[in-house]
């Protein structure tokens, strides 16, 4: 166990798995108690219970990330647990695949309401408190498909440039106040166990073959990027976009 984020409390959304469930426990590990957010609460009450096991201090907050009111209940929810939100990870995301024509109004409305809205009305219920503070921490969790243009993903990736703006623009709101706003850019990201299933399958080596890293990425490695952003050893970043991403960037 770390103490670097030791008497912090940090809320991550979408965090009962994958990436977010690897930001609640390297966070944990970090000191932080982390207050873990999903729609399923059986897999969040797990999560909650493995990282107390391991020493962590955590909870669980239902939430479907769909609307305006979805992200503040959450907050309402979230900020009694021990009084107030220092860290805030807007990790929860949808990502389907589609051509445009074959996306209907419903499903762009999923994937902005869960990538754009839901964050935008986190930081305005929660921002307040940590700018009277004079301190605070924002970690977005964007996409490297937000600059690389693919045919299949024009809703996913146009909200996640959405929300690299967000970065910019809270960055220069809220940076005088003490509270800094930053982003982590994931390329391919697959468990350790997933990858260790399809090693060897051909179509899989044509996409690690592309990368500099020659491999998928793991959650954790993600997590270790939030970390640090969440932490006062990233004090000096303000609107700084970390790409985790094996060099997908780069193609």
């Amino acid at each position: 166990m770390s103490t670097l984020l030791s008497g912090k409390t940090a809320l991550i959304t979408g965090s009962t798995s994958g990436i977010g469930r690897a930001i609640a426990d390297v966070l944990a590990e970090r000191g932080a108690h982390v207050i873990l957010s999903g729609r399923n609460a059986e897999r969040g009450e797990q999560a909650v219970a493995d990282i107390r096991e391991a020493g962590g201090k955590a909870d669980f907050v239902q939430a479907d990330l769909t609307s305006a009111d979805s992200a503040r209940t959450l907050a309402g929810q979230a900020r009694p647990i021990t009084g107030q939100i220092d860290v805030l990870v807007n990790n929860a995301g949808v990502f389907p695949e589609g051509a445009t024509t074959d996306t209907t109004e419903e499903a762009f409305d999923a994937v902005y309401n869960t990538n754009v809205k839901a964050p935008f009305f986190l930081v305005a219920e929660l921002v307040p408190a940590m700018a009277e503070r004079g301190a605070g921490a924002i970690v977005n969790v964007s996409s490297f498909a937000a600059d690389k243009a693919a045919p299949d993903r024009a809703a996913y990736s146009s909200s996640k440039a959405a929300l690299n703006n967000l970065t910019k623009a809270w960055a220069k709101e809220y940076g005088p106040s003490g509270v800094r706003v930053n982003s982590v850019a994931p390329g391919p990201v697959v468990p350790e166990e997933v990858q260790a299933m399809i090693a060897g399958d051909p179509r899989v080596a044509a996409v690690t073959d592309a990368l500099p890293a020659r491999r998928f990425g793991l959650p954790r490695e993600i997590a270790e990027a939030v970390a640090y952003l969440a932490s006062d050893a990233a004090g000096f970043a303000h609107g700084a976009f970390l790409s985790i991403d094996g060099g997908a960037g780069l193609a």
